[in-house]
């Protein structure tokens, strides 16, 4: 997962960060709320994990901030060193998925972590042949049909179709794709994610007639959502 954390302790941070990325897990690290706010506007993340007590914005307030801005609902984790109930209760009730107390404990971190991430997975995820009317995409054969009719694609962009359709409604930065498509380490740019899919909205033929559409955000990335036909 690719995990953003806020945490203003140099320290705890370093050590959680060395936790995350040992579990195999990617971790930027901001240490206000203004700076994690900014990230977000630019950057894509599978799950946020808050402190509560930070500079500029505390951890509810980004909380807030993150329900009320972003267009998906990202998984979000608070672990403090407020363990009073009522702020149990008042982080839940703002948004968060679930709420751990400091001292961080290695393993039940990674667990909650893991937990969530389960919880966060469309119900499909494990069926083999997914529908996203009038498109179908068949994961064992990497094909993907319109109407019925095969698609000529390369594994590539049949694994760049399917991370669109998993995303619906989600902004992706160019930096997320790269990472989740091609890999960490791929020696690629942000023009090689602009050229496949513009290569992929031709052969997909993605547009209002077929009741998707596919924008690029200025200085961010791409969306594929849902479109209706004007009436």
């Amino acid at each position: 997962m690719h995990i953003a954390l806020l945490e203003d302790d140099e320290d705890q941070s370093a050590l959680m960060q060395a936790t995350l990325e040992d579990a195999g897990h990617k971790c930027a690290v901001f240490g206000s709320g203004k700076a994690m706010t900014m990230a977000l506007l630019h950057e894509s993340y599978d799950l946020l994990i808050l402190d509560w007590v930070v500079p500029d914005m505390d951890g509810l307030e980004v909380l807030k901030w993150v329900r009320e801005s972003m267009d998906w609902r990202i998984p979000v984790l608070f672990i403090t060193q407020r363990d009073e109930e009522e702020n149990v209760v008042q982080a839940l009730q703002g948004g968060a998925d679930d709420y751990m107390s400091k001292p961080v404990k290695r393993a039940e971190m990674l667990a909650r972590i893991d937990s969530i991430s389960r919880r966060s997975q469309q119900a499909n995820a494990d069926d083999d042949e997914l529908e996203f009317s009038p498109y179908i995409l068949q994961r064992t054969s990497k094909a993907v049909k319109l109407n019925g009719e095969n698609i000529e694609i390369t594994r590539k962009e049949f694994e760049l179709t399917l991370f669109f359709f998993r995303n619906a409604g989600r902004v992706l930065s160019r930096g997320y794709i790269l990472e989740t498509v091609w890999g960490r380490s791929a020696e690629v740019n942000t023009r090689t994610v602009d050229t496949h899919i513009s290569r992929l909205r031709r052969k997909l033929n993605i547009g209002v007639e077929n009741g998707w559409k596919l924008t690029s955000i200025y200085q961010h990335g791409y969306r594929l959502e849902k479109s209706e036909l004007p009436s």
